[in-house]
């Protein structure tokens, strides 16, 4: 259910630039809520209806844990990283490259990194939504390759014309059916308050049952399955950039008149009034009340998708894998509502699958632009939109490389692109965010500003639990996992 963040600046910038401070009142916070919802619509994808259904039909509803509290300690490192938005008027990127040390030493591990995860990742939805369009529409012996060529081109040139408005009501209402449709699900599929809790608070890995293995011989530890599901369970580490990203095509606060690849105006920073900086405090708590809403919608949604998967798949043993994942997946509905609605989840899975990579193709190619427009001051002469499309004729190659050479298995691309973006970076992402609130943005304020909009005590206990938490898995579990993954 992505949106276009790249275009929000056209069709509320006439509103927000008559005024600098929120709209009063409780209805004045929800007509500018927005950037939250393009985040929903990002990241409800292939961790959700893959990743989600999977790990909830292998483990059940026990690991109810990984999803509430992975999402809440990502949602500190998002909000703080917008927040920083709103009151510097500059992007996650450009707040990296203030870190001290080497120049732009973070912002080149951020680069090399996030190819690798881009190219495995979009490469992923493409695999993916070429599976569930596969096994719609059958298309001869090389159904999956036709596919998933199809679905490559369709979404880069939506992407590289930004077009995507005329279709996204429609992408919105059938990703609006699955949703729905999996809640149903789920809330007839309920555990009982006991093993709730125990999901919720217990912080239990259990044993992989020994019919999953039979099903999937793929599968290792439980942590094989967890990991991924924590990865991208409220998007990963390039989510959390673009959330900044669509904060300033909101026009919050400081962002007003600017956009994506823009450093902040240190000279008007440093001259900002106690009254100015007022009004960037109603623009913080716009913020504030924006993530929340995103940290709401993707718990409810993703946890559904696991107990959905716990009470329909696991019950019967199956466990979604290979080039039959999304008939497997399709029991959700078809259990319920007959042929007709294991079609209609196909056709709603495709549509979720298709509107994500339209979101990561928006938001992936932008982030690297950002990350280069820092080391090459040649090329952030480029104009912008010939820096995106440049970027953007890289995931044309890599997607069409990747479904040919791993196509037949879209559940492997899917989770190791889960660990690879929503973890390996992430300790690093909160403490670089950590430095620019509190450190960066102290430098770049006036005095009279800084006492005004300081962050508070709670921000850095967000993104110190994030670093902490990130951290051990990346040291103690990722590297484990990865070698199961990867066949030793």
């Amino acid at each position: 259910m992505a949106s276009n963040p790249w275009h929000m600046k056209e069709g509320r910038r006439e509103s927000l630039m008559a005024t600098k401070a929120v709209p009063a009142g409780f209805w004045g916070f929800l007509m500018v809520l927005g950037p939250s919802l393009i985040w929903c619509g990002e990241f409800i994808g292939s961790g959700e209806v893959i990743v989600a259904t999977r790990t909830g039909a292998i483990l059940g509803s026990a690991i109810m844990w990984a999803i509430v509290w992975g999402i809440f300690l990502k949602y500190w490192i998002g909000l703080c990283g917008a927040r920083y938005t709103v009151v510097t008027g500059e992007g996650m990127i450009d707040c990296f490259s203030r870190v001290p040390g080497p120049k732009n030493w973070l912002v080149w591990v951020v680069f090399v990194g996030q190819i690798a995860a881009g190219i495995c990742a979009v490469g992923a939805l493409a695999v993916a939504a070429a599976t569930f369009l596969g096994s719609l529409f059958p298309l001869g012996a090389h159904t999956r390759l036709i596919w998933g060529a199809i679905v490559t081109a369709f979404c880069l040139w939506i992407a590289w014309t930004g077009r995507f408005d005329a279709l996204k009501r429609l992408m919105g209402l059938f990703v609006a059916i699955i949703i729905v449709g999996v809640m149903y699900v789920a809330l007839h599929t309920l555990p009982g308050v006991r093993e709730a809790l125990i999901g919720l608070f217990g912080f239990g890995v259990p044993e992989v049952p020994a019919w999953a293995r039979e099903a999937d011989s793929a599968i290792g530890s439980a942590w094989g399955e967890i990991l991924p599901l924590i990865g991208w369970s409220a998007g990963g580490f390039a989510s959390q950039v673009w959330y900044s990203y669509w904060v300033m095509g909101a026009g919050y606060g400081m962002t007003q008149d600017r956009t994506w690849g823009m450093r902040a105006d240190e000279e008007r920073l440093q001259h900002l009034s106690a009254e100015e900086a007022r009004s960037i405090g109603s623009w913080i708590r716009a913020v504030s009340w924006d993530a929340s809403c995103a940290l709401g919608i993707g718990v409810v949604v993703t946890v559904a998708f696991l107990l959905a998967g716990a009470g329909v798949l696991g019950p019967q043993h199956l466990v979604p894998k290979g080039e039959q994942v999304a008939l497997e997946l399709s029991r959700l509905f078809s259990d319920r509502w007959s042929s007709v609605g294991g079609i209609l989840f196909l056709a709603a899975g495709a549509a979720a699958m298709i509107s994500t990579q339209l979101g990561q193709l928006a938001g992936w190619p932008r982030l690297l632009a950002d990350c280069v427009r820092l080391f090459s001051r040649r090329f952030a002469k480029v104009p912008p939109m010939k820096q995106f499309r440049l970027f953007l004729s890289l995931f044309l190659v890599t997607n069409l490389a990747i479904n040919v050479l791993f196509g037949t298995n879209p559940v492997f691309l899917v989770k190791l692109g889960a660990v690879c973006d929503g973890l390996v970076l992430v300790p690093l992402q909160a403490l670089a965010v950590g430095y620019g609130l509190f450190f960066a943005q102290r430098k770049l304020l006036s005095p009279e500003a800084w006492a005004l909009l300081r962050p508070r005590w709670y921000h850095a206990v967000g993104l110190a639990a994030g670093f902490l938490v990130f951290g051990y898995f990346c040291i103690f579990q990722v590297p484990q996992v990865l070698r199961q993954m990867l066949g030793g």
